[in-house]
């Protein structure tokens, strides 16, 4: 899907269309209707990058049971 958002609005709010995406991802993320992959890809960004935008606006990262539960398996199998 393609969004058009006109040169003038952006211009107005004083926004490139890569803020725009990024705006939208923490938005998203933050509604909890993304994952933090998701919203990495969807900002067109590294997930780590992304991360360090979340920390920069002192979002936190939703890190639940079932995430630490994964990682917990990945970092026992590289052993």
């Amino acid at each position: 899907m393609v969004f058009n958002v006109p040169d003038p609005i952006l211009q107005q709010a004083g926004v490139s269309p890569s803020e725009i995406l990024l705006k939208l991802a923490i938005l998203l993320f933050q509604e909890d209707r993304i994952s933090l992959g998701q919203a990495s890809k969807l900002a067109n960004m590294h997930m780590v990058q992304f991360q360090k935008e979340l920390a920069k606006r002192n979002i936190p990262i939703h890190y639940g049971q079932e995430d630490y539960l994964n990682d917990k398996r990945i970092v026992e199998n590289l052993k």
